[in-house]
């Protein structure tokens, strides 16, 4: 695995209220209101020109990225008995992984999709087969009508922007956070790893407490390992 940081050119520059931020066992802590907005205010822009930024990223590109980062998910996954792995169905210009997912699922490996079943709760993660009925969800995400309920071995999650450290700038939902911090409450530990085009990696999101990083970050150029197996 290439755990390089050779390329910085593309970070982002820190805001000018970073003075503000504390930077404790679990992530910033916001030291008043005021910083607390300001941090909102800046990951809603910078989510926004990172979504720009990997739409502007060609077609043919992008699915050359997918293809690099399938193989990198073999590598990082290993031995894939008993596996139970979430994926996603791609959304304005994420990686479309859905050829891998079809051919893991023919190799034996159980692929779930996360559901949302309401607004601000944990997600749930509803087994797919190819030709499973399939119904829009959030945002008009397809996800299965129905199927059984899995407890993934692996959460495999896109990623908006990312840090060194392994945090994930999502969409703002928080579903994500929200459903791996209720799996470790329930001592479930599945592998995570977040998946994204290199470009959109940045000097850091500013974690808050509630974020929860990635135990592996996958882009097209490397592998970054943050936490361990």
């Amino acid at each position: 695995m290439n755990h390089s940081d050779d390329n910085n050119s593309g970070y982002a520059s820190p805001p000018c209220f970073a003075h503000e931020l504390s930077l404790g066992d679990n992530g910033y802590v916001v030291s008043d209101a005021q910083a607390a907005c300001d941090v909102a205010r800046w990951r809603k822009a910078e989510r926004e020109r990172l979504i720009d930024l990997r739409v502007a990223i060609p077609a043919r590109d992008r699915q050359r990225h997918a293809e690099q980062v399938a193989v990198s998910l073999e590598k990082t996954i290993g031995n894939r008995e008993d596996a139970i792995v979430s994926l996603y169905w791609p959304f304005r210009a994420e990686l479309n992984l859905r050829h891998w997912m079809q051919e893991v699922v023919e190799d034996g490996v159980r692929v779930a999709l996360p559901v949302v079943e309401a607004k601000s709760r944990p997600l749930i993660f509803r087994e797919w087969l190819p030709d499973c009925p399939m119904q829009p969800g959030v945002w008009n995400i397809p996800v299965p009508v129905d199927g059984e309920v899995l407890q993934p071995t692996h959460v495999i999650a896109p990623l908006v922007g990312f840090d060194a450290r392994g945090y994930r700038l999502g969409y703002g939902g928080g579903y994500y956070d929200r459903t791996l911090a209720l799996m470790r409450e329930r001592r479930l530990a599945p592998a995570v790893i977040g998946v994204g085009h290199s470009v959109t990696r940045i000097a850091t999101i500013y974690p808050q407490p509630h974020d929860i990083p990635m135990d592996f970050i996958i882009t097209e150029c490397d592998v970054l390992q943050t936490g361990g197996l």
